[in-house]
């Protein structure tokens, strides 16, 4: 596959806005990584291409919110979230590029629409104890959206936000647990020959902007509000999912 000047314009700027997302800035944009680049090469290809940067990505966050996560909720999770990985492995081989591009643009959309209002949760004075079984539900359908195109955010985030933990900690379980999920990846990525040589040099050679992007995204994480930043980033979210079932049905 010939990878353009302006594929690696797009994904730059993708891995910078993904980075901040790993940081705690506009929770969200981590999930227009794969339908963007999906604009240009096959999801596939992008998936596998992200992984490997993604794992970088994690290392820097755990690092930065070290201990600041809630062990009992990623306990939970994790389990679940390893059957979503399984799932998503076996139906890998059946799933053509326009079936994952409707599934991405299908997910994308609904993100969107769902996770406007979120910020309401501020005003709403009934803190909701965490389910185990709203966690294995979600974690699961975290595990599938992950390894399908690593949009595994916003199911993880309709479990955590209404929990309205500290931001840093949802920041910090947030990054514990795609730590874990993402290295549990690797493995079926390799057995389903996604990783090999090509996609792997596209992804050193994007590697250097990872750090960056997560850096930026802990600075505005601890500086800035980003309420603004959430609704332009689901907008974004909601227009390329309505491109790539277009893209999908032609």
């Amino acid at each position: 596959m010939d990878f353009t000047p302006i594929f690696y314009l797009l994904a730059t700027i993708v891995i910078l806005l993904t980075g901040m997302d790993k940081g705690g800035f506009a929770r969200g944009m981590g999930t227009m990584a794969v339908p963007a680049l999906a604009l240009l090469v096959d999801p596939r290809v992008a998936a596998a291409i992200m992984l490997p940067i993604l794992c970088c990505m994690d290392l820097v966050t755990l690092r930065v919110f070290r201990g600041q996560w809630d062990l009992q909720i990623v306990k939970v999770i994790i389990p679940a979230a390893a059957g979503g990985i399984a799932l998503g492995t076996l139906s890998f081989r059946y799933l053509s590029a326009d079936h994952i591009r409707f599934i991405i643009g299908t997910f994308s959309i609904y993100v969107a629409v769902q996770q406007l209002p979120n910020s309401a949760l501020v005003n709403n004075d009934y803190v909701p104890s965490p389910s185990k079984l709203a966690g294995r539900i979600w974690g699961a359908a975290s595990g599938f959206s992950s390894f399908i195109a690593h949009a595994g955010g916003p199911p993880l985030s309709i479990y955590l936000l209404p929990l309205r933990l500290d931001k840093t900690i949802v920041v910090g379980t947030s990054a514990l647990f795609f730590a874990i999920v993402n290295a549990l990846k690797l493995i079926p990525y390799a057995l389903l020959g996604q990783l090999h040589f090509e996609n792997l040099k596209v992804s050193l050679i994007l590697l250097p902007v990872a750090p960056i992007g997560v850096l930026l995204g802990v600075f505005l994480h601890r500086r800035i509000s980003n309420h603004i930043f959430y609704f332009m980033s689901y907008v974004m979210l909601g227009l390329i999912g309505i491109k790539l079932i277009l893209e999908s049905l032609i």
